[in-house]
């Protein structure tokens, strides 16, 4: 199945079955802003909560906060968000649409290395198990031609963002000869910056009321509380504070379903070091988020880092972990060494001393900052189409399943009677009632058990276990499991332990510890 097709079967699967729903949908919805629904909003918690303890439960020196979305206004002038947060935007002047210069060249140089892999795929079916990868790569004339190009564009366009070329920007959509997708023309406009922060007014009347922005990033409030916990929390460098809050950027392409939104949800972290001991902790940081990601088992050949080749203007080292999406590899978490820029900033914005005194090396400095940022619903998206699998079973039917890591389904496990009489749905209601409590659970006994079956397997119910007539007499049930579709009698008595110990994220969080 092709890629593409994959992917348009995910976000009609994330409707169909409860995870993610068009925004105001009986109003025709409102564009790229999406509501979570009874499933998705469950999976989406089990993401936040897994990130959430892999942080503050597992390191004893980074804690939480959660600040305000409104900020003072200075802030923002502060981080260079008022003056510097901007997208290179071009119009195509025959379909009236706008689109972002840089993510156009993206997606150019993104097919060169999709013709590259397409030759590799070929040769691979060709050769069989004696192709040598790396070797082809190396020496095929088409496969090289392909890297030149690609090679040869990477590096003009860095160097235009780099300097912040608008012109170069637009010759180069020009001469790589990119058409617009809706009209098909190179009818493109001039390459200009807009902002992305959305903002409004806060006070009771017109005359008073002050210019506020929605918070473009989570970023900024943990470094205008970071003497408050560091005080208050009796906290000695290196620490982290944590934060999950929402974000917002008035994205003017926004596309790929959830991937890119203007509401969203970021979990950051902040750790403060030393000056001069930054690149060391960048690196240290760089490893045990991978391990985050690789620890829910989706194959270490999934994930990738991409060194960034412009560097923010508050950042020394930076790079990304990519996720292969049905769409290529896309950025869901960024690792930064932002320097003391933002501290730096907000002492001279605000004329407020905000040194941190080092009590072993008895000086006082402003800290430098290695950042983690993840969007959850970038990884809620990333868990959703890498989950997603359709089978052929041994009897000729089909089945739709999410093979969801276990700590994250939503549901852990369905309890579902054989048939509705003859005791069965009392005895079911009496095990879910002894469950509950531990992990959650949901109840069906509408349609045959193969239905249901089915429907739980379609939201990655990892464990289902069914009350039949058996069971009223020895007390045994079937337990039934998602990926291998294995069923075998347990006591009622072990269902809580075989379960718990398979479903919750603290079994995911010992491969990390």
């Amino acid at each position: 199945m092709a890629q593409e097709d994959v992917f348009k079967k995910v976000v009609a699967h994330c409707k169909e079955y409860g995870f993610v729903f068009p925004s105001s949908d009986i109003y025709d919805g409102l564009g790229a802003v999406y509501d979570y629904g009874q499933m998705g909003v469950e999976l989406k918690n089990n993401i936040k909560n897994y990130w959430w303890q892999s942080m503050v439960l597992l390191h004893d020196n980074i804690v939480g906060i959660d600040s305000a979305i409104f900020m003072h206004p200075t802030i923002w002038k502060a981080s260079g968000h008022v003056d510097a947060f901007n997208d290179p935007l071009i119009d195509n002047r025959d379909s009236k649409k706008r689109y972002r210069a840089d993510v156009l060249i993206e997606e150019q140089i993104a097919k060169y290395e999709d013709k590259m892999e397409k030759e590799v795929a070929k040769a691979a079916k060709r050769f069989g198990e004696s192709f040598n990868r790396e070797l082809f790569m190396q020496t095929n004339p088409k496969v090289l031609a392909e890297k030149a190009k690609r090679d040869a564009l990477q590096e003009r366009f860095a160097k235009a963002l780099n300097e912040m070329n608008l012109d170069e920007l637009r010759q180069i959509i020009i001469d790589e000869e990119i058409v617009c997708p809706i009209s098909g023309t190179r009818n493109w406009t001039e390459v200009r910056q807009f902002n992305l922060m959305f903002s409004t007014e806060m006070g009771s009347t017109a005359d008073g009321a002050m210019k506020v922005y929605l918070r473009p990033e989570t970023a900024q409030g943990i470094f205008v509380n970071y003497l408050n916990v560091q005080k208050t929390g009796r906290m000695r460098i290196p620490f982290g504070i944590a934060q999950i809050g929402k974000a917002f950027r008035n994205e003017i392409v926004a596309r790929q379903f959830i991937f890119r939104m203007r509401e969203f949800e970021q979990m950051e972290m902040q750790f403060f070091v030393r000056p001069g001991s930054e690149l060391e902790w960048f690196n240290k940081w760089k490893e045990t988020r991978l391990a985050w990601h690789k620890a829910l088992g989706f194959g270490d050949e999934a994930y990738r880092f991409h060194d960034h080749e412009k560097l923010a203007h508050y950042a020394n080292a930076a790079t990304d972990i990519e996720f292969r999406m049905p769409f290529g590899f896309k950025e869901v978490e960024g690792i930064h060494s932002r320097t003391n820029f933002d501290l730096s900033q907000h002492e001279k914005f605000s004329g407020k001393n905000i040194k941190y005194f080092d009590p072993e090396t008895n000086e006082s400095y402003v800290p430098y900052v290695i950042e983690t940022s993840i969007g959850v619903d970038r990884m809620f998206l990333s868990v959703m189409c890498a989950s997603y699998c359709e089978e052929k079973l041994e009897n000729g039917e089909s089945r739709v399943v999410l093979r969801l890591p276990a700590a994250l389904a939503p549901v852990k496990l369905a309890v579902l009677p054989l048939v509705k009489k003859d005791g069965l749905p009392e005895k079911a209601r009496e095990i879910m009632n002894q469950l509950k409590f531990s992990f959650n659970c949901y109840y069906e006994e509408k349609d045959s058990i193969g239905k249901r079956y089915r429907r739980m397997d379609a939201i990655g119910t990892p464990y289902c276990v069914t009350i039949d007539h058996q069971t009223l007499e020895d007390g045994m049930v079937t337990l039934r499991e998602r990926d291998t579709m294995e069923q075998r009698r347990v006591a009622i008595s072990d269902l809580e332990g075989i379960i718990r110990d398979n479903v919750t994220i603290t079994s995911v969080l010992k491969k990390l510890s």
